[in-house]
């Protein structure tokens, strides 16, 4: 296989890439072929996912300009993916000129991507680091020189922790990286659940498989075990809901079915 241009030195273009594959499902243009073939495995059994990621998408442009209205204007957005149109900096800094965002993904191209995005704007980052530690993120010299932890922050944990497993103790992670933050922070959450998919769960289970099978496990959580990841915090109105009905810019009419797949929220530290 041919390695293009914008590809990092020393990746495995064998390997299908989470981060790669929801590029796919966004209608991006970097992603290779193996992720591609994979993202078309998902879909035999859950053809809806292009619509799941363009809720999920939509839900973090809107927590994004909650959070400046709520005076929050320094961002961590831990599993970033590849740079889209309508990224995090994008929606904050339009929002306040003064936004300071940290993009954090252990996926190399990403990585790459969000840094070459961020030329000249320095005000944003991007660290390569991985939720599963946490203290790395947190110690990162981005996070050091760009966000003061003594002030409220919004942690973005957006489409992200379903990739963690059980073994890894994503609420500890959680945890710590909620302790290491101010009084009034907010933390934005989505999550992939069975719950709303407008199949039966065993046919979904079947685009688990496949992430499964490119060793990057989708762990579907329910509601309840999702809501622990909001432990000290106080949810913001209207909660855990699924992604479209959290403070909705229009009326949904006509809402693909699977945009409803999964919950999303907003919490306020205490």
């Amino acid at each position: 296989m041919e390695r293009p241009d914008w590809a990092p030195p020393g990746i495995d273009i064998t390997m299908p890439s989470v981060a790669r594959m929801y590029d796919h499902y966004l209608g991006g243009s970097h992603n290779f072929e193996v992720d591609r073939e994979a993202a078309r495995r998902a879909m035999e059994f859950m053809p809806g996912l292009p619509k799941i990621m363009q809720a999920n998408r939509a839900f973090m442009r809107r927590a994004v300009r909650f959070c400046v209205d709520e005076s929050v204007t320094q961002f961590l957005d831990i599993g970033s993916g590849i740079p889209t149109f309508g990224n995090v900096h994008e929606v904050a800094q339009r929002a306040d000129e003064g936004a300071r965002v940290v993009y954090v993904d252990h996926d190399p191209v990403a990585v790459a991507h969000s840094r070459a995005v961020l030329e000249g704007n320095d005000q944003a980052a991007a660290a390569c680091a991985d939720l599963r530690k946490p203290r790395d993120i947190l110690g990162s010299s981005e996070v050091r020189d760009l966000l003061d932890l003594e002030r409220p922050v919004a942690l973005l944990l957006v489409a992200i922790l379903h990739f963690v497993e059980d073994a890894y103790d994503p609420y500890a992670a959680v945890a710590e990286l909620r302790d290491a933050l101010a009084p009034g922070s907010l933390i934005a959450v989505t999550h992939a659940s069975y719950e709303g998919i407008p199949v039966p769960q065993e046919q979904a289970g079947g685009t688990v498989g496949v992430y499964k099978d490119i060793r990057n496990p989708l762990i579907m959580r329910s509601r309840a075990e999702i809501a622990r990841f909001f432990e000290g915090y106080d949810m913001v109105e209207p909660g855990l809901v699924p992604m479209p009905h959290w403070r909705a810019d229009t009326e949904l009419v006509d809402e693909d079915p699977w945009s409803f797949s999964g919950f999303a929220g907003v919490g306020r530290k205490r």
